[in-house]
């Protein structure tokens, strides 16, 4: 029987080694070519269909709530417009093609076809069965895409559903917690283990005034100090942000257990590593400055 007892933020270390593993594509050169032979060119406009794809060819209303911290303006200037150029299908199609050929790249054939890539994706895909679909639109929507036979595929498969389901939840979060999505981007930011803001600022479509009024206003509520960082206060405000994601992401972790969970951030760790060596994010991506 599987144990429930998880050692203190377990989940969320899970989530911080096997997240990135999902992410890889979105910043890997395979998935612009992929796109790109499908008439989709411009950066902002491939990742907004490619993830958004599952939902099937929903316009920027949906797209700017479910992902929440991209401008909406932005968002707008390429849906519904994209679905014009190919169908969800065939962006779906696309995107494995791209997540197959960055993780090959990446990590090596021999990695990708190894028996610890197939226990990493039993193991996530297990994992998945302890997530719940109400009010996880972003969630439900990969949910229902079949399972990818090969194991590496499987295992990104996975950790787009977990990756997504404590998404979803983080939402709820940041509107209880009365963040906009300048501010919540911003207090992440401060943290200095989110994207800096020149790429948080670049990628999700905001202009520095819309940064700056947004860094005033939370200095009014006493979570930003002059310089930027996080105050005292500001610092346990996002700590109970991140508690609260844990306490509403728990169930894929309760359902692995706690030998689950500690393996699968061992193996989701061995991947990572020479994966973020081989380059998968850009330089400067990541930090405060």
């Amino acid at each position: 029987m599987t144990s429930t007892t998880l050692p203190e933020r377990a989940g969320r270390r899970c989530h911080n080694v096997v997240n990135p593993l999902h992410s890889t594509h979105y910043f890997s050169p395979d998935l612009g070519h992929e796109l790109a032979a499908l008439g989709i060119e411009d950066p902002s406009a491939a990742y907004l269909a490619a993830r958004a794809a599952a939902l099937g060819p929903v316009g920027a209303g949906t797209v700017a709530a479910t992902f929440y911290n991209f401008n909406p303006e932005l968002v707008a200037r390429h849906l519904p417009g994209v679905w014009r150029k190919a169908s969800v299908e065939q962006v779906l199609a696309a995107r494995e093609r791209a997540v197959d050929a960055t993780l090959r790249r990446l990590l090596g054939d021999e990695v990708v076809g190894s028996p610890a890539m197939a226990e990493a994706a039993d193991l996530a895909l297990r994992a998945t069965e302890g997530c719940t679909r109400p009010a996880r639109p972003l969630y439900a929507a990969h949910a229902d895409l079949p399972v990818p036979g090969a194991p590496h595929l499987a295992f990104w498969y996975a950790a787009t559903l977990l990756r997504e389901h404590r998404g979803d939840a983080h939402l709820a979060v940041l509107l209880a917690a009365e963040l906009d999505p300048v501010e919540a981007l911003m207090t992440h930011t401060a943290t200095g283990k989110g994207m800096s803001p020149k790429w948080a600022i670049g990628t999700r479509g905001w202009s520095r005034a819309d940064w700056d009024a947004a860094a005033g206003r939370l200095r009014e509520r006493g979570l930003l100090d002059a310089d930027g960082g996080l105050t005292d206060e500001g610092v346990e405000f996002r700590r109970g942000i991140e508690v609260e994601t844990d306490r509403l992401d728990r169930g894929p972790y309760e359902r692995l257990g706690a030998a689950g969970v500690e393996r699968l951030t061992e193996l989701a760790t061995g991947f990572l590593m020479p994966a973020l060596a081989a380059g998968a994010f850009p330089e400067g991506m990541l930090g405060r400055n």
